[in-house]
């Protein structure tokens, strides 16, 4: 069977038998895996530990025809270890997990970008840089932009005129103008689509300054977002401990 090495984020795991669990990683140069870690649920297991939700790994696997086999595992970041203690970043994280799990369909085919953008997004949360909301709704624009479905805070996502544009419509991608916006489209205030923006773009400086309730608004426009171009619901978002800012 041919060997390969590779870091891996560990996306989520479930039991197999009675020691063994089957493990999904995202990985640097492999995209998508899933694994058998054999013994891992015995407590004498050297590798449970680090076959966890979160965890950044150098992992060693033998290719196998229908599962890999994981045969050796370093740490290389415990993520897990610091995002487990606290509620809010644990909630955070699973639907950051989740939604990397979604978005990265086919096994074994190069997700680079979203590779990083997790790696990054639970780093920062692990060292508690942002509010865990925020940090959130960041990689989830961020991710869904990557797989090519990129909001449009600004322009009319239809027409592409300037804005700034009061309606935002989901379906469409985004800002609509008076001209093209649908019925039923949501009219968030200006600060929330000025904080959406920076979201999207990394733009720190200005989130980390934007009020609670623009928070809240931005993050609820985020989740339906995110759910309706994925075509699918992010069970863990609702969930997700949103209660007051945590900024390390």
């Amino acid at each position: 069977m041919p060997l390969y090495r590779d870091d891996a984020i560990v996306l989520r795991t479930h039991k197999l038998g009675e020691a063994d669990r089957i493990v999904t990683l995202l990985t640097r140069h492999h995209g998508k895996v899933r694994a058998v870690a054999k013994g891992v649920r015995r407590t004498t297991s050297r590798i449970g530990s680090r076959m966890e939700p979160f965890m950044l790994v150098d992992v060693q696997l033998y290719e196998g025809r229908n599962l890999d086999i994981v045969s050796q595992v370093e740490t290389r970041e415990p993520y897990a270890r610091r995002i487990a203690v606290d509620y809010a970043l644990y909630t955070a994280a699973t639907a950051m997990v989740e939604t990397a799990d979604k978005l990265v369909d086919h096994e074994k085919e190069p997700a680079h970008q979203q590779y990083r953008l997790l790696h990054g997004a639970l780093g920062a949360l692990s060292r508690r840089e942002h509010d865990p909301g925020m940090l959130l709704d960041s990689f989830l624009l961020r991710s869904l932009a990557i797989a090519g479905y990129a909001p449009s805070f600004d322009e009319c996502a239809s027409c592409g005129r300037p804005g700034p544009h009061r309606a935002f419509a989901i379906a469409e991608g985004g800002a609509a103008c008076e001209e093209c916006r649908p019925s039923g489209s949501a009219a968030p205030a200006e600060e929330t689509m000025r904080l959406l923006a920076s979201l999207l773009e990394g733009d720190w400086a200005v989130a980390d300054a934007s009020d609670g309730r623009h928070r809240r608004e931005a993050a609820g426009l985020t989740a339906a977002y995110s759910q309706f171009h994925l075509e699918r619901r992010i069970r863990s978002l609702p969930l997700v401990d949103r209660s007051e800012p945590q900024v390390g």
